[in-house]
């Protein structure tokens, strides 16, 4: 089943007096990305979520993160005397550095300081955060279980939008092989009537060579080429969608050589009315690769 990069989830609950929250965010990426926000005081937390993120997820950018907070109604937090001294002792300095070289800093708030992390600790964290950090990955794998489900749903609502656009890029190709048909006759007329001036009007005019350059300029026109690898691709496209596991980057490559082909039927149609499916035929298939930027 195709799965989008698109998606969303998150847990919370609350143990050892803790407040905790698990939040997923996914959006399109050329790989995986993964960027976790996790609290670092929780020993040995973020490599077990990354590696079960690496292991249930192919492509996307994926933002992890978790808060935990004390569990008290006040959400009562002590003062780190410590780290609040380290910083100001660096933001004395930094000030000073700065004032050698003629700048002006901005003075910070009280705010902006306790924001700092490791500034205010609460006073709820356990000693020992084996426990904690084992009910955390039991919430995370059914958080990422949720966040798969819904990609798995978005993925599903893509296949079924690509597909009905194959199908009207497999009906334009039809068309445009009844329009090369119709095309065909006026063509050789074309021809024919271009043959009778230059034998007309010129003497001594090699035949077979004119006939020749004539021939070329049939063939530089034809289009079978590129509605027989139009055709190809759709194939290619529909077996894509029905394969499992991660096909976006070649979905994405086949969009281009779809385009690629749609320019050069433009290009050698010799007739408007070819020349108007070619162009709606790339409408179309911009639209479809701007469908598949989010296929993982």
């Amino acid at each position: 089943m195709r799965q989008s990069m698109t998606g969303f989830a998150s847990r919370s609950g609350e143990t050892a007096g803790l407040r905790w929250g698990w939040e997923l965010r996914g959006v399109n990426g050329k790989g995986l990305e993964l960027r976790l926000r996790l609290p670092d005081w929780i020993e040995g937390l973020e490599p077990l979520v990354r590696a079960a993120a690496q292991k249930a997820l192919a492509r996307g950018n994926v933002q992890i993160s978790l808060r935990v907070q004390g569990g008290n109604e006040d959400g009562a937090a002590e003062l780190d005397e410590a780290v609040l001294t380290r910083i100001l002792s660096a933001m004395a300095r930094i000030e000073g550095a700065a004032a050698g070289q003629g700048l002006v800093l901005s003075p910070s708030s009280a705010a902006q300081i306790v924001a700092l992390r490791g500034v205010l600790s609460s006073n709820a964290t356990p000693a020992d955060v084996a426990p904690l950090r084992a009910e955390l990955m039991a919430a995370f794998a059914e958080a990422l279980t949720e966040f798969g489900e819904m990609r798995r749903h978005e993925g599903a609502a893509l296949a079924e939008i690509l597909t009905a656009q194959l199908n009207e890029v497999e009906a334009l190709i039809a068309q445009a092989s009844e329009a090369v048909e119709a095309r065909r006759e006026e063509q050789a007329e074309r021809l024919r009537g271009q043959i009778a001036r230059v034998l007309e009007q010129a003497q001594g005019v090699d035949e077979s060579r004119v006939a020749q350059e004539l021939a070329l300029i049939a063939v530089k026109s034809d289009v079978t080429e590129e509605i027989d690898r139009l055709t190809a691709h759709v194939g290619a496209a529909r077996e894509l969608l029905a394969a499992e596991g991660a096909v976006g980057r070649r979905l994405d490559f086949l969009m281009q050589e779809f385009n690629r082909e749609a320019n050069t039927l433009c290009s050698k149609s010799g007739s408007a009315a070819l020349t108007q499916i070619g162009l709606t035929l790339k409408t179309v298939i911009d639209q479809m690769r701007e469908q598949v930027q989010n296929v993982e």
